[in-house]
């Protein structure tokens, strides 16, 4: 690696002028920016409807470290750990404060300070510990319970349920008292503090988890359990960049905060609500679209993820088959029949946008939720998630859905959706967008295959409309207009046709694809959200055009905002932080652009390309049907290792996969832990599959 210092540190003497960009603490189930006097919890809202919004938690440990002597200030936020350190260095003394989201123990934060002598004085050296901290909320009315072991406790329940004649969830919060201060006493030389903060939904859950808080606390194991968790999280994902520097620290950062919006790999309590584009720990009333979950996690978030952990890309899966009840609920408030899925979702399931026209024509989402659950099979074979885990109902309510939406066109002899917007929100009330159409073609299209797999009985329609959906496309200009009436050169928002090739799959000549690239690129907003050149990167490397490709991805850059590689919404630093969307973009643009991978029914393919100003790609513990495998990505030559092969729940057959050369027809076997290695020429077009077992075609 390229990196002079270790580029999974981020260190700073100053905090970031804004606040909002102070890093983010989270473990898939708490979520707090380090210093807030506020924090979050999954699952927990407030307000009904499109006043739904993550509740307001008082966090008592809001609390900054102030010397009484001259010190400097250092920060560090160290992601081989998860954990944020604020270093206070003086004459006299070393004072350390570190904050963490417990990884293992998910309803656990954690504060210590550690304070050192330094020189020879014998005096005290005290360190003043300043709160933020009230134990009020507007979003819940808490109230004093009796002290827990030591630990001050209280209770409360948000004010309004999500919907109308729903409960509202109570949440309990028990931590161990903060003094203002902590001292070194005269000849002691050094001395250490811990105290824990417990959050959970109920008393039995809140006493339980303060007791193994304090049994970690007493043994000693409170801060190794936590590192030992997420060093086994990057045991098994590694992406790093040689030759730049910037690209090597961005792609951490992004897999580091994802990871932290998902729950542990080894939870099994089904309590993950999703991810939200801002993560939990931001999300309050009016605030990074008030923490709901929308499209963003399924088509941006979702295929970096996967890709590594098929157990956290179910917790995906298992959050939207929870929701179906509030689904199947919007689908009827619209009228129609199955599923439909809301544009912006918090526990129910039930629509809870703000503004009315978003939840009614962004329609898109149901195909965006379908095709992360084709990506997830096809990863995996894990055919599990759709009997016994309900996905099957899924995939066969949003088909159900499609076909009572489409409308018949006789002239066209086509199937239309009229009345949209699509990903594009410059526009609404539109008629078949190119986008929608392509992805419910799509799903229903996975409907008849996942039937066929499952052996249930398809209805007739899913084929009829399937087969004669319309898609836009001009012959003249050989190019997708977004949608009906598109007049070419109309400006943007985002990335929109130009996803029909990746992640859709759209068929299509490389000329049709380098047209819509050329015709949507210059008229896309240039302050339009982080995501969108990602996919704009991942086209032109598709065509074998790398610097041109790079030069869109570097627009990403403006996006992170230092010293922690947080990301904003917007370049100009507004909008959504952190802004787990445009992470999840650029991950792909990475993960999907550089190496090409496109997950398929039948194999996994690749066809690696990299720009000049990287040297080496190395990817480490990519998952693939049970099997995991590290790559190497040279300017002339591509290195495979398997890994090992793991079980996983659905899979009942072993694989043994194999490489093979497109150009030469040459297939490699893969033995574990015995490199592969292939000259990376221009056009090498290659995949991985099986040797003993291919999807029914």
């Amino acid at each position: 690696m390229s990196c002079d210092s270790d580029p999974y540190i981020f260190t700073t003497d100053a905090l970031p002028s804004d606040p909002r960009f102070l890093p983010p603490l989270a473990n898939g189930i708490l979520g707090w920016r380090v210093f807030n006097k506020i924090m979050h919890m999954g699952s927990i809202y407030n307000g009904e409807g499109g006043r739904c919004h993550r509740a307001d938690i008082p966090c008592p440990l809001a609390v900054k470290m102030e010397s009484e002597d001259a010190a400097t200030h250092t920060y560090t936020l160290d992601t081989h750990i998860g954990i944020f350190t604020h270093t206070l260095s003086s004459g006299s003394a070393t004072a350390s404060q570190t904050l963490y989201s417990h990884r293992s123990c998910p309803n656990l934060m954690v504060m210590e300070v550690l304070l050192v002598r330094q020189g020879t004085s014998e005096r005290p050296v005290t360190v003043n510990l300043v709160t933020s901290f009230t134990p009020q909320s507007l979003d819940i009315a808490f109230e004093e319970r009796p002290d827990y072991k030591g630990g001050s406790h209280i209770q409360g329940k948000t004010s309004t349920a999500e919907i109308p004649g729903g409960s509202c969830p109570t949440v309990h919060l028990i931590w161990t008292v903060i003094p203002s201060t902590v001292a070194l006493k005269p000849g002691q030389s050094q001395a250490r503090w811990g105290f824990i903060l417990v959050v959970a939904n109920s008393l039995e859950s809140a006493q339980s988890s303060y007791d193994d808080g304090l049994n970690l606390l007493a043994s000693g194991n409170l801060r190794p359990s936590h590192e030992n968790a997420w060093k086994e999280l990057w045991l098994q994902s590694q992406v790093e960049a040689t030759g730049s520097d910037s690209l090597c620290k961005a792609l951490i950062g992004c897999i580091f905060y994802l990871l932290s919006a998902f729950p542990s790999i080894h939870d099994t309590s089904s309590s993950f609500g999703g991810v939200s584009p801002g993560g939990l720990s931001n999300g309050g009333y009016g605030q990074d679209y008030w923490g709901h979950v929308f499209w963003d996690q399924d088509i941006w978030m979702f295929p970096g993820i996967a890709l590594f952990y098929p157990k956290l890309a179910r917790a995906v899966l298992e959050y939207r088959v929870g929701t179906i009840s509030g689904a199947k609920d919007n689908a009827q408030k619209q009228g129609y029949k199955g599923l439909k899925f809301p544009w912006e979702s918090a526990v129910s399931g039930r629509e809870v946008c703000p503004e009315d026209i978003y939840g009614q024509q962004e329609i898109h989402i149901n195909g965006d939720v379908t095709l992360a659950f084709q990506h997830y099979l096809y990863l995996t074979e894990d055919l599990s998630m759709f009997s016994e885990g309900k996905g099957s109902e899924v995939i066969y309510g949003v088909a159900d859905y499609w076909v009572s939406r489409v409308t018949w066109d006789p002239d066209e002899q086509k199937y239309h959706l009229l009345g949209v917007m699509p990903p594009d929100e410059y526009y609404s009330n539109v008629n078949n967008s190119v986008y929608t159409n392509a992805v419910a073609k799509l799903g229903l299209q996975f409907a008849l295959e996942l039937a066929d797999l499952l052996q249930h009985p398809a209805p007739k329609e899913w084929q009829e409309v399937a087969k004669q959906f319309k898609i836009p496309f001009d012959q003249e200009f050989q190019y997708h207009p977004e949608f009906d009436g598109y007049s070419k050169g109309s400006p943007v928002k985002q990335a929109d046709t130009v996803m029909l090739a990746y992640p859709l799959g759209l068929p299509m000549t490389p000329q049709v694809r380098k047209n819509d690239l050329e015709a949507y690129e210059p008229v896309t907003d240039p302050n339009g959200p982080a995501m969108t050149w990602g996919m704009f990167a991942i086209g032109w490397l598709e065509l074998g055009e790398a610097e041109r490709a790079q030069r869109l991805l570097e627009k990403c850059f403006k996006n992170i905002q230092g010293p922690f590689q947080v990301w904003s919404e917007s370049s100009d630093g507004s909008g959504a932080v952190n802004f787990l969307t445009g992470m999840g973009g650029f991950l792909q643009a990475v993960l999907f652009g550089y190496t090409g991978f496109r997950v398929q029914k039948e194999c996994l393919a690749f066809s690696p390309i990299i720009p000049d100003n990287i040297t080496e790609l190395c990817i480490r513990g990519m998952n693939y049907l049970g099997s995991q495998m590290d790559w190497l990505l040279r300017r002339e030559e591509v290195c495979v290792i398997l890994r090992e092969r793991e079980g996983l729940a659905g899979i009942t057959r072993p694989y043994n996969l194999q490489v093979i050369l497109k150009a030469s027809g040459v297939k490699i076997p893969l033995t574990p832990g015995q490199p592969v290695t292939f000259p990376r020429g221009p056009g090498c077009v290659c995949k991985v599959e099986t040797t003993s077992f291919c999807w029914p075609l």
